[in-house]
């Protein structure tokens, strides 16, 4: 059941905001507040934080008026090498492994993530205990002033023939290449602001690409130049979605978190991480997964893989119930790895 009151002590303002907690078994208990929230330090990380507090505080507003949270911002490794992507210094989950130590050892309650940024087999003791309303998972390019006007026809018409691209995404990469062999990529990774201020730059990447979905989180929807619709450009499992862990064990948090879970994001989630799971993808690993809730209940899931270079990419659809959206996606996962070459996934 949702934790839906505090438990007010004699011991007055000090014990005002400890929990008191419901469960089927009708067990109390009490922890002490605030409750902190781990959390990456960049602008959208903290945009993303705030909105899961602004949600969790509408469903229990006692908790807003005790101030029951905190933010904990933690710096992670994947945000402190900027140079590299991410594949070369160990994977997506160094934007999430000192968020999950601090997690395990107690330092924070629960850690708010970008879902595409968290590795499909979490740490032992933490759980994913609810996925938020998805925003627009689709991509967008981001030009400089060396690029052209945009046409209907051509969404890669913007970028001039053998334009630098600045991406670190290989998934993006892959797609780009795949269609336009005469443009050439290189890395910048970093926040929203400092890649688009690199594209700006004399001597900067003509364009760059990110998901529309911070740029509309951000207010900056106005410096996408072209949305990719998700046919030309498959996002990356998860794009859009923001998720919120807690350990295990915290059956109180988990039942409060159970309230603000989006039915429909919980399911195309589990789609696209089977899928991704299935896969085994790594960062060097160019792969897409998008699952749609379609008008009839069922659920459609696009999955992609791809080499690097653009030379070979393979895209399937697969319909499935959305009950069986685990299923679905290592069904099509599996399919695309007995299909593609072995050096994909080398």
């Amino acid at each position: 059941m949702l934790l839906s009151s505090l438990d007010q002590t004699n011991e007055g303002l000090r014990h005002r905001g400890a929990l008191h907690g419901h469960s089927p078994h009708h067990r109390q208990s009490t922890r002490t507040l605030p409750l902190k929230v781990g959390t990456r330090g960049s602008p959208l990380a903290l945009w993303q934080t705030r909105h899961f507090l602004a949600l969790i505080t509408k469903v229990c507003p006692l908790l807003r008026e005790v101030k029951a949270f905190e933010e904990c911002v933690i710096a992670t490794s994947g945000d402190k090498i900027q140079d590299k992507r991410l594949a070369d210094i160990g994977g997506k989950g160094l934007f999430a492994k000192e968020i999950h130590e601090a997690l395990l050892d107690g330092r924070v309650d629960f850690a708010v993530h970008s879902m595409k940024d968290l590795e499909t087999e979490l740490p032992p003791g933490i759980v994913l205990a609810c996925a938020l309303k998805r925003e627009d998972s689709r991509d967008a390019i981001v030009v400089g002033p060396d690029c052209a006007g945009v046409t209907r026809d051509d969404p890669y018409a913007c970028l001039p023939k053998g334009a630098l691209i600045g991406t670190a995404s290989v998934r993006r990469q892959s797609q780009l290449l795949h269609a336009r062999p005469d443009l050439q990529v290189e890395i910048i990774r970093g926040s929203v602001q400092s890649r688009l201020s690199k594209v700006r730059a004399e001597g900067g990447p003509q364009a760059s690409l990110l998901a529309i979905a911070g740029l509309k989180r951000l207010e900056m929807e106005h410096e996408a130049a072209v949305v990719l619709d998700a046919e030309t450009m498959v996002p990356a499992a998860c794009q859009g979605i923001v998720g919120v862990t807690v350990r295990a064990d915290d059956v109180e948090l988990r039942e409060l978190l159970s309230a603000i879970e989006d039915g429909e994001a919980a399911s195309v989630c589990t789609a696209e991480r089977a899928f991704l799971g299935s896969l085994d993808g790594s960062c060097r690993t160019p792969i897409g997964g998008h699952a749609q809730l379609m008008p009839d209940g069922q659920l459609l899931l696009t999955g992609l893989v791809a080499r690097a270079d653009g030379s070979f990419l393979l895209k399937r659809k697969l319909w499935g119930a959305r009950a069986d959206a685990a299923a679905l996606g290592r069904e099509l996962g599996d399919s695309l790895r007995r299909d593609a070459p072995a050096d994909i996934f080398g």
